[in-house]
């Protein structure tokens, strides 16, 4: 077995190459004289251009302009919930897009809460959810959580005893920020403000959900429409081109600003803040924190809340919801499988090569071909193989089979950032024992690798799995009234107003996605997967 430890990774690497390189040369023959150069001649492709940078800028410098005033307040404050708001931050990263847009629409459209309570007062706001007010909206909601957790981390990370000097100084709320807290978030935000900007550029769902017309569409929608509403090939590939080309200077330029700083594990006592009594700054930390709040809460609670109604067993008797249900569910269990294998090959290989053979060059290439597909949007590679495909079957007919290897593809990454490290510290640990007792091939994976790799095993699939059920980006492509997933039904739901079937399709959904995610870990993890 040992003698073919490039197997897995050759394997697994040259479909990834296949299923990069191939969607890529489809989209570039199709695009043919129409360059990405040349859309840029049309007004409105530029405007769509300029929209898409735009509205990425604005909601980096929304979220992180309310995150760092969010950090300090967290900082100074310690106040009953505290600890539960910023594990509820997390779940700005796992939580489908879908849902959390289900949960925007029902707080903020025109028949939401605030719309009611402006009612009320007798306040007339319009509606102002759909364009780029909405976009903004959404963004701030999923990428301020992230911000503030991160700059809260490095604000706790500040010495104890730099602090104490800081309070023996008199230094007030604004020279602490000059001193202390501006040096170690400054390392952070190039670093963090590109990843922001790169998942606004990217952003699809959102502005699709919420765009609300011409006028704020971003060129990931516009290959949606002109492949799925024109069925203009040359267009959708050009365009396709176009977002590649601008999403791998993105992740250049992210990978140029990140930087690796050191943490410090904040102890349990600390140091009180100078300024955490002042009166100037409990009104603004006040201030700052029920915005905050209201931002991010609502949406939340109105997930659960709204699908808690009279009318939930009657749409949850729907026939298509549960047929959307069984087609979600088969569609993550196969993409979160293959993503497995595929991450587990690479890293197989990569693992022989930097531990047996000592070439962590090689490896780490092995490694970063799995994360390459980060440059292909699900819906720029959904085009390509929509485009490949089209001369040669019934693109709908194995539209499936397609969103599944999208899926799988997409969370590839998690997969293999999940795995190396246990990966590489198992083989540390016990190679050499296992070698010494004639333990290799088969049995080597069932009685070494297995049971000291089955939780993050566990971990993969169900990141995997819950990544997959709730994607739209696949799907909007593919999908139809045959092949709908509950995703894609929950999008039709909320583009035709009916709000009382999305609020169960949501609450299903969001139901499913804990449920396959704890199960997952627990029945492939075993009883202590979550100690």
């Amino acid at each position: 077995m040992r003698s073919l430890w490039w197997l897995p990774g050759s394997l697994s690497g040259s479909l990834i190459l296949l299923l990069g390189l191939a969607p890529l040369g489809a989209l570039l023959w199709q695009a043919g004289e129409l360059t990405p150069l040349a859309l840029l001649q049309d007004p409105y492709l530029r405007h769509v251009l300029i929209f898409s940078l735009s509205q990425a800028a604005l909601s980096t410098v929304l979220s992180l302009g309310l995150a760092i005033p969010l950090a300090r307040a967290l900082s100074r404050r310690h106040f009953p919930g505290r600890r539960l708001l910023i594990k509820l931050f997390g779940l700005s990263l796992v939580l489908p897009v879908i849902i959390a847009i289900f949960g925007i629409v029902t707080v903020h459209g025109q028949q939401g809460w605030v719309a009611w309570l402006l009612r009320h007062a007798d306040i007339e706001v319009g509606n102002y959810l759909y364009g780029l007010t909405g976009i903004l909206l959404a963004h701030v909601f999923f990428n301020m959580p992230l911000a503030a957790r991160l700059l809260l981390q490095a604000i706790e990370g500040i010495p104890d005893s730099s602090w104490r000097l800081a309070s023996q100084l008199g230094l007030n709320s604004g020279q602490l920020f000059r001193v202390l807290e501006w040096p170690v978030m400054r390392s952070h935000l190039p670093g963090l403000a590109s990843l922001i900007f790169m998942l606004c550029f990217t952003s699809f769902t959102t502005v699709l959900a919420l765009g609300g017309g011409p006028k704020s569409t971003t060129l990931e929608v516009a290959i949606y429409q002109a492949l799925r509403l024109d069925f203009d090939l040359a267009t959708a590939g050009s365009l396709a081109l176009l977002q590649l080309l601008l999403s791998g200077l993105i992740l250049w330029g992210q990978h140029k600003l990140q930087r690796s700083t050191p943490s410090r594990i904040a102890p349990d006592r600390r140091a009180e803040r100078p300024d955490r009594h002042h009166w100037q700054t409990r009104l603004w930390d006040a201030l700052i924190l029920t915005l905050a709040i209201g931002i991010f809460l609502p949406p939340l609670l109105a997930i659960t809340g709204a699908g808690l109604t009279p009318d939930l067993l009657t749409a949850l008797a729907s026939e298509r919801l549960w047929q959307a249900t069984a087609l979600s569910l088969q569609i993550a269990l196969l993409a979160g499988l293959l993503a497995l294998l595929l991450g587990g090959g690479l890293l197989l290989t990569s693992r022989h090569l930097r531990l047996r053979r000592r070439e962590r060059r090689h490896a780490a290439l092995w490694e970063a071909s799995g994360s390459l597909i980060l440059m292909l949007p699900a819906v720029v590679m959904s085009t390509g193989l929509f485009i490949l495909f089209m001369p040669w079957v019934d693109v709908f007919a194995i539209a499936p089979w397609l969103v599944i290897l999208v899926n799988a593809l997409m969370a590839l990454p998690y997969v293999i950032r999940t795995l190396s490290g246990p990966m590489q510290l198992v083989a540390r640990q016990y190679d050499r024992l296992g070698d010494s007792l004639g333990v290799l091939g088969w049995q080597r994976l069932r009685l070494i690798e297995w049971p000291l790799l089955r939780r993050p095993l566990a971990l993969a699939l169900a990141l995997a799995m819950t990544l997959s059920l709730g994607d739209l980006g696949a799907i909007a492509l593919f999908g139809s009234s045959e092949l709908a997933t509950l995703p894609w039904l929950l999008y039709q739901q909320l583009g035709s107003y009916q709000l009382g079937p999305a609020a169960a399709t949501a609450l299903l959904l969001l139901l499913l996605c804990l449920a396959l995610f704890v199960l997952t870990e627990r029945m492939l993890g075993g009883k202590d997967a979550h100690s």
